[in-house]
């Protein structure tokens, strides 16, 4: 999702004297006055920087009478200073926090990146309205704003989302239901196809329960989904239906976006090479009846390295990644066996890694792996083979 810069931060304590002067979850307003009152969704589409390949979600309030008054409500605000933060990140113990700025700020932002923002204004009644102002107002308190944040089920979208559904009187009727829909890494997929690392990175952490499909509710996660839904539900009162959109519009026209270019290789080109380099080393160390040192010790950094951030996910709060069954193939083994392998002195390490290499690649029926990985089973695989067949025979 969008993470607002720190100028942002600098904004956001800019506008808290004036959301403090105008926003008092006790003050009522007048049916009048809440007839010149837009609430509506936001929905940013993504730009080319790798926090925003998702989107963003926010909630707009404008007084149609008075341009002063036209606040954007982002719930994804988080201080990159904040102390622990990369680890508090990798645990999925990061808070993020609701913040107020004027809504022109908001559009400036993606006008730069050149992404485009629909709006969607929202068919609520007076009454509704005031339910959200209320509601936006408690939530901005300092003991309520900061929350703590989960990728698939606690956003800047699902948190616009629930705060619309808690303030409708009657019912959202989506179209649809709860049918089950797509996985969330193919949903994901969708969203980073050209950006094949982040897509690797991603595929790397998500664990078995990632493959699993999901309802239409779960892939509310995503902004485009619950725009889409929006524009697809009713509000159902007293048997009385109305669309829960009234408007939608764009509010920041799509723009020349940046192009980054990352790695020229895609992971999976790198797991070709990767694959014809240990088929080509495996000939040679056959051929010469040596097995060389240096490929082993390369294997098992890479794989123990690796295996390091696998471990520490089985700890996370993150969702989805706790059950991941390429820490088969991926974990802090190596580390444990690196001296005795370098020593040359006798280890079941190889004969281990040949047992967790298949039952790794056995897993690939039930879970989607980061591609091109199975070209590091294949290597170990190949070495293995080779340390086993050099035990027989000494």
């Amino acid at each position: 999702m969008k993470h607002f810069k720190i100028i942002f931060k600098v904004l956001l304590s800019l506008s808290a004297a004036f959301l403090a002067s105008t926003a008092r979850a006790d003050q009522t307003f007048t049916a009048e006055y809440l007839d010149s009152v837009e609430v509506s969704l936001l929905t940013c589409q993504p730009h080319d920087e790798i926090y925003s390949l998702y989107g963003h979600t926010a909630l707009r309030w404008h007084d149609l009478h008075d341009e002063e008054t036209d606040i954007a409500f982002n719930w994804g605000v988080f201080n990159f200073k904040a102390p622990h933060f990369v680890a508090r990140f990798v645990f999925g113990l990061t808070d993020y926090e609701l913040g107020g700025f004027p809504f022109s700020i908001f559009q400036k932002e993606y006008r730069h990146y050149g992404s485009m923002v629909t709006e969607q204004v929202l068919n609520l009644t007076s009454d509704e309205k005031q339910q959200v102002y209320n509601s936006l107002c408690v939530n901005l308190l300092p003991e309520n704003a900061v929350y703590r944040y989960n990728y698939f089920y606690n956003n800047c979208t699902t948190q616009a989302r629930d705060i619309i559904e808690r303030c409708i009187n009657g019912k959202i009727e989506y179209a649809g239901g709860e049918d089950v829909t797509d996985s969330y890494r193919s949903t994901i997929h969708k969203m980073t196809e050209r950006h094949p690392w982040a897509r690797f990175g991603n595929d790397l952490l998500l664990g078995i329960k990632a493959d699993m499909q999901t309802t239409r509710r779960q892939q509310e996660f995503l902004p485009d989904h619950l725009m889409y839904d929006f524009d697809h539900a009713r509000i159902c009162h007293d048997g009385q239906y109305r669309p829960l959109v009234k408007e939608r519009r764009v509010v920041v026209p799509p723009g020349v976006q940046t192009v980054q270019h990352g790695f020229p290789l895609s992971p999976l080109q790198c797991g070709i090479i990767l694959a014809g380099v240990a088929v080509i080393l495996f000939a040679v160390q056959w051929r010469t009846r040596r097995i060389f040192l240096f490929w082993d010790v390369a294997l098992m950094v890479v794989t123990g390295t690796f295996g390091i951030v696998l471990f520490l996910m089985l700890f996370s709060q993150h969702p989805t990644v706790s059950v991941n069954l390429q820490f088969l193939l991926l974990n802090p083994l190596p580390w444990l066996y690196l001296w005795p392998v370098v020593r040359h002195r006798p280890t079941r390490y190889w004969s281990i890694t040949a047992v967790l290499a298949v039952l790794f690649l056995v897993g690939g029926c039930f879970q989607s792996y980061a591609a091109g990985i199975q070209a590091i089973a294949l290597c170990l695989l190949l070495q293995c083979f080779l340390h086993l067949k050099s035990r027989k025979t000494a």
